[in-house]
């Protein structure tokens, strides 16, 4: 049996979607009357405190979202059930898209033409070729990945870092502590699509925003935010983008959402704000995910897109 135990979306329809290629496989949500020890998966996104109480067979826990972080601190997870990660075409394509969509916005200082526009200036500044300018993505798991790819099919000089070493074609990959700021120096543009560990939170504030590079673009360098509130130093990017330490930032995610009306982000002229929707999971597609994950497993094979506890994605 699969219980869904989904915040902040509608249920109802996930259930709808899910049923629908399940047949016959017993599907139930919160508000249903059900014996908890028939519980086999639980599909979540934000579950409440008691959500796990009393799921003495589960055999694996499916998340809606490519983030697990939040998850990972509930208090009652169950600490011997694999966890399952959202990750299909449909979302990969939709992170590559808005961070393209961003690079290109900071590359052709759309910020500054913005500002011509709005005083009547003919101000005719040339933005050099998208191979003189650097883009620096860190995290380069699926997304990161097929971000860098998509990135350097236009043309663009992309770096990448991780935990650990990468091995993707045409990309210039950096690892580790110590290669942190090699990495930064030679960025232009830096994307953050990190897992949110307790080793990167916190990773996007002013000292490492001075460590960017400042030759190519004239405004300075712009960072993109698409993975984790919790990566990022709210006030220092303020900071940063009024004293032109940065030239420009694209922030999809924030520390407390929705971003507080008394946040100083929404004045600047500089700051682009999103409302969390960089990537998102639609039902018809996520159904058909996590239906296969289940029919697959209940037929014999291995769970896919695991989470890896000790690393925390």
């Amino acid at each position: 049996m699969l219980l869904l135990h989904l915040q902040e979306v509608d249920e109802k329809l996930w259930a709808k979607r899910l049923k629908k290629l399940l047949g016959n496989y017993k599907i139930v949500t919160r508000d249903d009357d059900f014996n908890r020890d028939d519980i086999r998966y639980i599909f979540v996104w934000k579950p409440e405190k008691s959500a796990f109480d009393a799921l003495n067979n589960l055999k694996a826990v499916l998340c809606l979202g490519a983030g697990v972080d939040a998850l990972l601190t509930h208090p009652h997870l169950p600490q011997s059930v694999p966890i399952v990660r959202y990750a299909n075409d449909d979302l990969t394509r939709c992170m590559s898209d808005y961070v393209i969509a961003n690079v290109t916005m900071h590359h052709r200082e759309f910020s500054r033409f913005r500002d011509d526009q709005i005083n009547r200036e003919w101000g005719q500044y040339y933005p050099p070729p998208s191979w003189d300018i650097s883009v620096g993505i860190m995290g380069l798991g699926v997304l990161g990945a097929d971000a860098a790819r998509q990135l350097k099919i236009l043309g663009y000089q992309v770096n990448g870092w991780s935990r650990s070493p990468k091995n993707i074609d045409g990309i210039t990959g950096f690892f580790g502590p110590d290669q942190l700021n090699p990495f930064l120096e030679q960025t232009d543009i830096l994307v953050n699509l990190l897992p949110l560990t307790p080793e990167t939170s916190g990773i996007l504030n002013y000292g490492n925003f001075t460590k960017l590079r400042r030759r190519i673009l004239p405004n300075g360098p712009a960072i993109i935010n698409a993975a984790r509130g919790g990566h990022q130093n709210e006030m220092d990017i303020e900071k940063a983008l009024k004293d032109g330490t940065l030239g420009a930032a694209s922030l999809d995610v924030f520390n407390i959402e929705p971003l507080p009306k008394n946040s100083g982000l929404w004045q600047l002229k500089n700051c682009y704000i999103t409302p969390h929707i960089a990537a998102i999971s639609s039902p018809e597609n996520g159904a058909s995910y996590f239906a296969r994950v289940i029919r697959d497993h209940e037929n014999g094979l291995d769970l896919i897109n695991l989470v890896d506890m000790d690393c925390g994605y």
